[in-house]
């Protein structure tokens, strides 16, 4: 099986533009006593979560940092509510896609630039052609414009990791209690290819914020003429 790195195609010529956010966010965490760090990062998103039984969500509306042990009592309000296989980290969003939007877009747009977003006559062609592991969420975005795509957020799990050959040697493991990673993504990113799934065309890894896709995602795609994103080979090893 060959994988391939998922981005926008920034030469397609489209002027679509979106200006929106996750209705609800978890803190990140300001100086975690584990690696000192202040961090939060949006880049897991999963927009088929619900919260609205939760009886404090206003503590969910804003994003912003809290020390750690009130990210860590917040963390147990949500997790049940996650898809199996989702995994938390300080920042991570939840809910539909909330927002503005204009201008022209493809089959496909990578919004910020990690969250992809598919439009629902493509996502429909796509399962038509067996691929029904695709979980696409329905978006909130106001038109500007009387045509107005009908956009779904495709939720995709944390699963498969970077290849060790590609990291420097004397990298440290990620924090046991925030769990920061704190690499920058290698320049040749080598898949981990014991770690990565079976059951999924489109996923994003574990340790970098990068969608990779399966060689039937993408041939399916360019088949069927589906525009907007872009496909990388990957090794993996």
């Amino acid at each position: 099986m060959r994988y391939f790195r998922v981005k926008k195609d920034k030469a397609s010529g489209y002027t679509g533009d979106i200006d929106a956010t996750h209705r609800w966010k978890i803190p990140g965490v300001i100086g975690c006593p584990a690696c000192q760090t202040t961090w939060g990062d949006n880049s897991r998103a999963y927009p088929s979560v619900d919260l609205t039984p939760i009886a404090t969500l206003a503590d969910f509306e804003k994003a912003r940092a809290e020390p750690i042990e009130e990210y860590e009592r917040l963390s147990e309000l949500v997790r049940p509510f996650l898809p199996p296989g989702a995994r938390l980290q300080p920042g991570a969003a939840f809910g539909p896609l909330v927002g503005k939007a204009q201008g022209r877009f493809g089959s496909f747009t990578v919004h910020s630039p990690w969250w992809p977003l598919v439009q629902r006559d493509a996502l429909d062609k796509l399962k038509n052609e067996g691929l029904q592991d695709l979980k696409g969420c329905p978006t909130q975005l106001r038109f500007r414009q009387r045509a107005s795509p009908e956009f779904f957020e495709l939720e995709l799990l944390p699963v498969g990791r970077s290849h060790p050959d590609c990291l420097p040697p004397d990298r440290k493991p990620p924090c046991p209690r925030c769990g920061r990673f704190g690499l920058r993504l290698p320049d040749e990113l080598l898949l981990d290819a014991a770690t990565l799934p079976v059951h999924l065309n489109l996923f994003r890894l574990e340790d970098f914020s990068v969608l990779v896709c399966t060689e039937r995602f993408a041939e399916a795609c360019q088949r069927l003429e589906l525009d907007g994103v872009t496909f990388h080979p990957l090794q993996a090893r």
